[in-house]
């Protein structure tokens, strides 16, 4: 955005809703993009709990705001207040992305453009091979569409702490989109490295790793991988976790959260504007923004 625009009259409004939110590094990507193409918007963070929810969905449409990022705890009550959903969203349940389209609401996922993203250059080792997903949150469910829509592994173990929700899960989908080669795991009661070395790709769909707690892991030991694999980690701070220290021990290849976060900002990005986002550059902020954890 240019100095000569910066909040005038004209200036379009985006952001992100969520509950907390201060932590979010979407401004600070979304707001560096607009600079970048001299763009006359801007992207604030808005910490909404559930009981506003409502209040400022309906806001959205008063005050003429664009877009906004949607996250925790709002992605999949935020479908009810809204007039269309894409495909998408209809099959994943969540939500990540409104556009207000002259006073009509659209919710997008662009969580599932990210994995894809993240994924696709490795689409014939991950085609008709085992995947192992950690996790069976909102996350996972965007993994698991970006799987079946485009990569069609042979079979995905879905491993959590909770089984009862890994078995939610596998009903869910079976439903959805008809694929039936789901295993669902507990655990803490399961030969997890066995399951592991048997997978192509391993997905941590789960937040353990994140800033602060950087010296967490799902895996403990990197005997679990071995170097035929793919491993990715959807955390992103720090862009190197320990998960994807101990798949590089092992000689793995290692894919960061980063490259989904910056392509899901992309394609909100360009859902709201028309216009690309220059991911490179993006990417090259990022990084230098997000400090590197030692």
């Amino acid at each position: 955005m240019n100095t000569h625009n910066k909040f005038n009259n004209d200036t379009r409004i985006t952001g992100i809703i969520g509950h907390p939110i201060k932590h979010s590094y979407s401004p600070f990507m979304h707001n560096i993009a607009f600079e970048l193409l001299n763009l006359n918007y801007i992207f604030l963070p808005f910490d909404v709990p559930p009981s506003n929810l409502k209040s400022a969905i309906r806001g959205m449409t008063a005050f003429g705001i664009k877009g906004l990022n949607v996250t925790i705890p709002h992605k999949e009550n935020v479908l009810s207040l809204v007039k269309n959903i894409s495909e998408e969203v209809s099959i994943v349940g969540a939500a990540n992305t409104i556009v207000n389209d002259n006073g009509n609401l659209n919710a997008y996922n662009t969580d599932v453009y990210g994995v894809m993203e993240t994924l696709l250059p490795y689409k014939d080792k991950i085609t008709n091979s085992e995947v192992s997903l950690i996790g069976s949150g909102g996350a996972a469910r965007s993994v698991i569409y970006a799987l079946l829509r485009n990569l069609r592994p042979e079979r995905i173990n879905l491993i959590n702490r909770n089984e009862v929700r890994a078995e939610q899960l596998k009903e869910y989908f079976a439903a959805k989109m008809h694929f039936g080669n789901f295993k669902t795991y507990n655990l803490f009661n399961c030969p997890f490295n066995d399951i592991l070395k048997g997978s192509q790709l391993i997905i941590n769909s789960t937040s353990v790793g994140m800033y602060p707690n950087v010296d967490d892991s799902v895996v403990t030991s990197f005997e679990a991988f071995t170097k035929e694999q793919i491993v990715f980690d959807i955390v992103y701070n720090p862009i190197k976790t320990k998960l994807l220290m101990l798949a590089e021990a092992a000689g793995a290849t290692t894919l960061d959260g980063l490259t989904m976060f910056v392509h899901q900002g992309a394609k909100a990005f360009e859902l709201w504007t028309g216009m690309e986002m220059p991911v490179d550059k993006i990417f090259k902020a990022l990084k230098l923004h997000i400090s590197p954890v030692s």
